[in-house]
């Protein structure tokens, strides 16, 4: 079956080459896939990697890869459109990140919520609104699939701006936790699965999920959750080295925040610990440095994400010249999966972000909650998930209070708005009013450059003065 994706953000240093493989790996299906990214060096790299793939002796299924001039050609009649793109240079997130640490507030992501996400979030909706008008007019039936964080507001204005949209946001938090989850069963019985052999029944919101129930079989894994605290939970638990690998690799941790949490709550956090830390009080597990390392996870700084990129730029451009072999393999994500279940190949159970159609109890319907649901001929079905316990609930109603706020301030682009949602936020509960105010004024004016073109700026000074 030969289909067209659109990729929006093709120029894309990691996740593009994560795509290209499993799609080289999947059966059933082929095409094309226009790259489409601002930068148009980087997506013609991706174009020659994506081509060398599809020539591999190795490669199951065939890709061209071609280079769009124009987002319209890329997206025209397009069957499924992926957009995972980062919303303005990194230089920008040093804003997002390291602004606020003046004030006493560090952020471990910044990405999705605190001042950070606020920030971002700024600089991302304006773009996926562009997105979905021209998904609108170029390719309405296609599924389109967000990677971009923050999700819940992308995925929310993707719906806003075009409700008929068939669109879904893709998370690979909860895969790590379902890891986790195994790792409990072999530790406890012995027994040794994959997390696909595993059932989790999840709910929350993009990186503040939820999972109440697992079971392997008729082996209850949350009734093992217990005893493996019980030998964990003071020295913390890396499936993947020394528990104080969070000091050498800033995207490690040794899950306490999650182990934490349950023991809070009786159910266990689906996301790393470096995002759940950032939706709690800023007393909880952020206070200081000092108290991060104490939780045994890092705040992963932007000069170590730009030596990253910077890295991976290097080695893009080396594999797109052929100078050192590309190695397929199949990774993790589910993206590929998912499609192929639309397409009608399989059928997939998996997490979804997607608007809350009554699937998710305790919720208002209409907003973007991430719970499982079925991938099945070309069509996305929510499943019913459990109703969380009412402590859970009401964190996470403050969390969709703030982005249903924050997405009204941004769509009317209204300052006032913006930041009665930035002030609510768990990071800035030590701050006085003067200083949440001072810092929501330095943070948006340290990224004027992405904002002056959609917002005012004369309405910052009204907002100082308290008008």
């Amino acid at each position: 079956m030969d289909i067209k994706i659109a990729y929006i953000g093709g120029g894309s240093k990691e996740w593009a080459r994560v795509f290209i493989n499993d799609l080289a790996l999947a059966l059933d299906i082929s095409g094309e896939v226009w790259l489409y990214d601002i930068d148009k060096e980087a997506a013609m790299q991706n174009e020659s990697i994506g081509n060398k793939v599809r020539d591999n002796e190795k490669a199951i299924s065939k890709w061209n890869y071609k280079v769009a001039t124009t987002i319209e050609e890329a997206l025209n009649n397009a069957d499924f459109v992926a957009i995972s793109i980062l919303p303005g240079l990194m230089e920008a997130m040093k804003v997002d990140v390291h602004y606020p640490e003046k004030y006493g507030i560090y952020q471990s992501v910044g990405d999705t919520v605190g001042p950070g996400g606020v920030i971002r979030s700024l600089r991302t909706v304006p773009m996926f609104e562009f997105f979905a008008k021209k998904i609108k007019n170029n390719c309405p039936n296609a599924w389109v699939i967000n990677f971009t964080n923050p999700m819940s507001i992308c995925v929310k204005t993707l719906y806003d701006v075009f409700p008929e949209i068939k669109a879904f946001g893709c998370c690979h938090e909860v895969f790590h936790t379902q890891s986790f989850l195994c790792d409990v069963l072999r530790e406890q019985t012995g027994i040794i699965a994959s997390r696909s052999e595993i059932f989790t029944e999840v709910a929350g919101i993009n990186h503040f999920t939820w999972i109440s129930r697992a079971n392997y079989g008729r082996i209850n894994i949350m009734e093992l959750l217990p005893g493996f605290l019980d030998k964990y939970y003071d020295e913390g638990y890396e499936r993947h080295g020394k528990t104080d690998s969070y000091k050498t690799n800033p995207f490690a941790s040794a899950n306490r925040i999650k182990m934490d949490l349950y023991k809070r709550y009786g159910i266990l956090a689906a996301a790393g610990d470096r995002h759940l830390a950032e939706f709690m009080s800023i007393n909880d597990y952020l206070f200081s440095e000092n108290v991060a390392s104490s939780w045994k996870f890092a705040l992963t700084k932007v000069d170590y994400r730009l030596e990253q990129r910077n890295r991976r730029i290097s080695e893009t451009k080396v594999m797109a010249a052929g100078e050192i072999p590309i190695r397929i393999s199949k990774s993790s994500e589910e993206a590929v999966d998912l499609i192929r279940a639309i397409l009608g190949k399989t059928t997939k159970l998996s997490n979804v972000n997607i608007i809350n159609k009554g699937q998710m109890p305790g919720i208002n319907h209409g907003c973007i909650v991430e719970t499982n649901a079925v991938f099945s001929n070309d069509r996305v079905v929510p499943v019913l998930s459990e109703r969380l316990p009412k402590a859970v609930l009401e964190l996470l109603k403050n969390h969709i209070d703030n982005i249903e706020m924050l997405y009204k301030g941004i769509k009317n682009r209204n300052f006032e708005t913006i930041f009665t949602a930035f002030k609510k936020q768990p990071l800035c509960d030590n701050l006085s009013d003067s200083q949440k105010i001072d810092l929501f004024i330095e943070m948006v004016e340290g990224t004027k450059e992405y904002l002056e073109n959609d917002y005012d700026f004369q309405q910052l000074s009204l907002l100082k003065a308290g008008i």
